[in-house]
């Protein structure tokens, strides 16, 4: 990688801007209910029970209780319970095609920032992520999609290894990228520590979460439509 820092500041390339997936371009949530749907209609189909009350509980125990044993309250709820039948459900849900959109503040966004390299670095299950980024339609927006599980488990954030890919792709340095996603607990932290610049916008689940020491991003938005108003900031 080569140092821009002696350039002088009008042959500066645009800052290669990264940005997280889940509850930083659209609303996760919106995933998540997506799924139920389809695990009711399966349930609909496969035992005979009413999809729309299927979706109503499941609904609810995410409310009250998050996701980690949805599928099992519903299944004993009914008398169903095996783990088989669990494992059904997950594959429903991970396997269903959602329909999904971009917020606003994204849709504003992006279009706005054609003149600088961008990329999308996200978590989770590869064909789960991918079928995210299809039914948002956004891989043309982006140089690389880059979904860390294709790179092994190891190399999930907070792990570096997908934005030294980057990088390398730019031949740039750390100060040259600005990261921005949601999750205080695993977004920032590697790349405040290698002199990336980052950015938190409050929402999702993750909006009120209290950052450890050196886990917090060095800016904070209230959403993507403050970024604009921070750029200047960020280039200078």
């Amino acid at each position: 990688m080569t140092s821009s820092q002696n350039d002088p500041q009008s042959d500066r390339r645009p800052l290669i801007i990264a940005f997280d997936l889940d509850d930083t371009l659209y609303d996760e949530r919106s995933y998540v209910e997506s799924g139920l749907r389809a695990v009711a209609d399966y349930g609909a189909r496969q035992y005979g029970l009413e999809a729309e009350a299927a979706f109503t509980f499941m609904r609810d125990v995410l409310d009250a209780q998050g996701r980690g044993a949805i599928f099992d309250a519903w299944l004993g709820h009914h008398g169903l319970l095996t783990q088989a039948r669990v494992r059904d459900c997950l594959r429903i849900y991970r396997g269903h095609r959602p329909t999904l959109h971009l917020n606003a503040a994204a849709q504003a966004l992006l279009p706005r920032l054609a003149a600088h390299p961008l990329y999308l670095v996200t978590d989770g299950n590869k064909l789960v992520q991918h079928r995210k980024v299809q039914a948002l339609a956004i891989a043309p927006l982006f140089r690389k999609v880059f979904i860390t599980h294709r790179h092994g488990i190891k190399h999930a954030k907070p792990s570096p290894y997908c934005f030294e890919r980057i990088l390398e792709r730019e031949n740039a340095d750390w100060p040259d990228l600005v990261y921005i996603g949601d999750n205080p607990a695993k977004d920032f932290v590697s790349l405040n520590a290698k002199g990336a610049k980052t950015v938190r916008v409050l929402t999702g689940v993750h909006r009120d979460a209290q950052a450890a020491s050196g886990y917090e991003a060095q800016h904070r938005l209230p959403d993507l439509a403050g970024f604009p108003g921070l750029l200047p900031r960020l280039t200078a």
